[in-house]
């Protein structure tokens, strides 16, 4: 099979290749896929740089949706052909972004939900359910989630509605009349960010929630929270520990939350939840597809197909 790895750390380009390896063997609990889509999303290039060092050669692609192709000992409720997605594992010599791959936890894929958006849920509705709810957001809480153009910002937003929440949302031009649609108040990020946030919500908001590219925007979280305790970020560690603000990550706070990923499933494949695909691309195109994600300008959910 065909399998896109590292075997030394370094920048993504310097470092991956498209290789012929073997398919890797569902062990016990496990099943494998024939992967028809693998999302992107930017821990993959934090892996080829040494993030969770482990033996090489390594994979990535931690997203995938596919089709039953062999199921491990001891696995139930599932049969050989069966459309399925989820998170897959990266400490092997070969992870989702291959033509094969094996699944530690997976949920069904309904009918309604092509691969491609299957492939879009898992990272960002995992993220962003668990900040969330590390966070604490509940119903008549007003809510600011900054960055709602992310993906993980955009699953925010919905998720944060379905609670019942107030959400006021920054975000840019691309996204901003999508997430108005969704029930969304938007206003830009930028200059003035937490004076426009604090003039929608009639003073401070009840809690902030941060899902942007560090930009030094942790100090307006606070201003528009005026307490840094109410304030979380799942991207700005460093920051966070200077100012005093929570953060949902590596040694941060929230439960992993993959056990949701079946009841999104749903709702995306009943049209009532997504993620945006900014771009989809045949394996041998990978080259362009991470040039896209390093750049900043993706504006969305990257996709491999591969299937």
């Amino acid at each position: 099979m065909r399998a896109l790895r590292f075997h030394q750390h370094g920048a993504p380009l310097d470092v991956l290749r498209l290789e012929d390896v073997q398919p890797p063997t569902p062990g016990p609990g496990q099943i494998r896929i024939a992967v028809q889509a693998c999302g992107l999303t930017p821990a993959d290039w934090a892996l080829c740089e040494g993030l969770f060092p482990g033996d090489l050669p390594r994979g990535i692609g931690l997203e995938v949706s596919g089709t039953v192709d062999a199921i491990g000992d001891g696995v139930t409720g599932v049969d050989l052909g069966d459309p399925v997605f989820g998170p897959a594992p990266f400490t092997g010599p070969s992870a989702g972004a291959s033509e094969q791959a094996v699944l530690d936890v997976w949920f069904p894929r309904r009918p309604g939900l092509d691969p491609v958006d299957a492939a879009a849920l898992p990272m960002a509705v995992e993220t962003a359910y668990r900040g969330l709810d590390a966070l604490g957001v509940a119903a008549g809480q007003t809510v600011l989630v900054h960055a709602a153009g992310t993906t993980v910002g955009y699953a925010a937003v919905q998720i944060a509605l379905r609670r019942g929440a107030r959400v006021i949302a920054t975000a840019g031009k691309t996204y901003a009349e999508a997430l108005r649609d969704l029930g969304a108040e938007v206003t830009d990020y930028g200059d003035g960010m937490a004076d426009r946030v604090r003039a929608l919500a009639g003073g401070p908001v009840d809690l902030a929630f941060d899902t942007a590219p560090p930009s030094n925007a942790l100090p307006e979280l606070v201003r528009v929270t005026d307490d840094p305790k109410h304030v979380l970020t799942v991207v700005d560690f460093p920051a966070a520990k200077e100012l005093g603000v929570r953060f949902s990550g590596p040694g941060g706070e929230g439960a992993i939350s993959t056990h949701v990923l079946g009841d999104y499933g749903q709702l995306a494949a009943e049209g009532r939840f997504s993620i945006p695909v900014a771009g989809k691309f045949p394996l041998a195109d990978w080259r362009a597809a991470v040039e896209l994600s390093r750049s900043g300008h993706a504006r969305g959910k990257l996709v491999l197909l591969i299937g």
